[in-house]
């Protein structure tokens, strides 16, 4: 989800095989190579943030500044207001509206435990299983999306494909012949997508929303690499700024700017059809479980009402307050801009790079690398002919101490037959450092070689 929160271990759900489950052991401890190699293990299924990407000293003096003001702390270490910690809303209101060059209110915007949080209680408070007839996810999709949903009564064969198109996201189509006579939730990482790298265009944002709201449709944009976006450089020593340019309106922009009709507006009241679910894991570190959800005043409203939160308030009080800090002193755009997407930038520059030299001669290619800028953290591979993603996985486990993203693991859970992907691999570049990125693709490309030999 992208992360959504960042990607997790492989859920025994999903993969059950022997060796994918040594791959989710392995994947928890990225130092745990096999005692009988003299390689060392490289991860590139891991999609967090490297350890030289985190912001400890950032933190340490928010955290100062918090506990040395009873006026912060004590609502900090409070329950907090259903919507969320005041000031973090305010704070981001205004770095959003600065990001998107658009109008952003702290009322429309909902504090919430992290994106994959605040995909769970969306679900809770506005479908219902009895109503809403399918989950439609882009696909390739996030995987860790899929649980969310069945958790939410949408098992069985209710969570629907929607293939992407290799050029800018999913097939808009394709998806109204499926819509028609439904209520439905579609679910999409419309920038930088989890595991594609695909961001949809202004066009198909804008045919998005217009089909959603003639379908009575609700859009989950998990929009965590949004800020996480480059200039590609033409090689990785390149000197370029690592920001490059205005940032796509969010759906949620594009829903809110234009007025609803008189059909759209329910008891008084306008929820919208698109919403924006954000995250500071990518940002300043998973482990602050803090995120936002940005949708029309009435939609926010509805989303603090959900029980748990009601219960125990807005989730992450603390951090809230912490992160509030953070923005409050400009810490978070000089983080971004000085360590987070130069950081990036060079190792997705790193990556590109060494593919071309390991892996072009074979057949391999990569996805959505022409547009001139891209961002999140990972790449996708197409295989050549003939060879499988998780055959190649495994050998690349067994062989090389190198963990791969199958592409199998990206096909939409109860709806695999609906876009398959058993050529391709995501490769993640946020995890390792330089050296180990390119060893990692020489790796691949020893393993591609062996296997391309035996079937020619």
């Amino acid at each position: 989800m992208a992360t959504t929160a960042s990607d997790r271990t492989i859920s025994d759900s999903i993969n059950t095989s022997p060796v994918l489950q040594d791959i989710t052991n392995q994947a928890l401890d990225p130092d745990k190579s096999d005692p009988g190699s003299k390689k060392e293990l490289i991860n590139f299924l891991r999609g967090w943030p490297s350890p030289s990407l985190l912001s400890p000293s950032i933190l340490q003096s928010a955290t100062t500044a918090l506990l040395s003001d009873p006026s912060l702390f004590v609502p900090a270490l409070q329950y907090g207001p259903d919507p969320g910690y005041q000031p973090l809303r305010e704070e981001l209101a205004v770095w959003l509206g600065r990001q998107y060059s658009t109008e952003t209110k702290s009322e429309q915007i909902c504090i919430t435990g992290g994106a994959s949080q605040g995909l769970a209680c969306v679900l809770a408070s506005f479908t219902d299983p009895s109503y809403t007839q399918t989950v439609w996810a882009s696909a390739p999709c996030y995987y860790l999306a899929c649980p969310i949903f069945e958790d939410a009564g949408f098992g069985l064969g209710r969570i629907k494909a929607v293939p992407e198109d290799q050029e800018d996201g999913i097939d808009i189509d394709l998806l109204e012949t499926m819509l028609k006579h439904y209520r439905h939730v579609v679910y999409l990482v419309s920038t930088c997508s989890n595991p594609s790298g695909t961001t949809m265009s202004l066009q198909k944002r804008k045919q998005l929303v217009e089909l959603a709201r003639k379908h009575d449709v609700l859009v989950v944009s998990d929009d965590v690499y949004d800020f996480l976006q480059w200039t590609i450089l033409p090689h990785p020593d390149a000197s370029s700024p690592s920001k490059p340019g205005p940032l796509l309106p969010r759906l949620s922009d594009v829903d809110l700017s234009t007025p609803p009709s008189t059909t759209e507006i329910k008891e008084g009241k306008w929820f919208g059809n698109a919403i924006s679910n954000g995250s500071f894991s990518k940002l300043l570190g998973p482990g602050l479980r803090t995120g936002w959800v940005h949708g029309t005043p009435d939609f926010v409203m509805g989303l603090s009402q959900t029980g748990a939160t009601r219960s125990g308030g807005a989730g992450s009080q603390f951090a809230a307050a912490l992160l509030a800090e953070v923005m409050k002193a400009g810490e978070l755009e000089r983080h971004l801009q000085e360590t987070v997407r130069p950081g990036l930038q060079r190792r997705h520059g790193i990556i590109i790079e060494t593919i071309k030299q390991e892996l072009g001669e074979l057949g391999v290619t990569v996805a959505a690398q022409d547009k001139g800028r891209f961002g999140g953290y990972f790449v996708w591979l197409t295989l050549p002919e003939g060879l499988d993603g998780k055959r190649v996985a495994q050998k690349a486990r067994q062989e090389e101490e190198l963990i791969l993203a199958d592409g199998e693991m990206f096909e939409v859970s109860g709806d695999e037959q609906g876009a398959k992907f058993r050529g391709n691999i995501r490769l993640s570049f946020s995890w390792e450092e330089e050296h180990k990125i390119r060893e990692g693709v020489r790796r691949l490309g020893s393993v591609l070689r062996a296997m391309l030999e035996k079937i020619q």
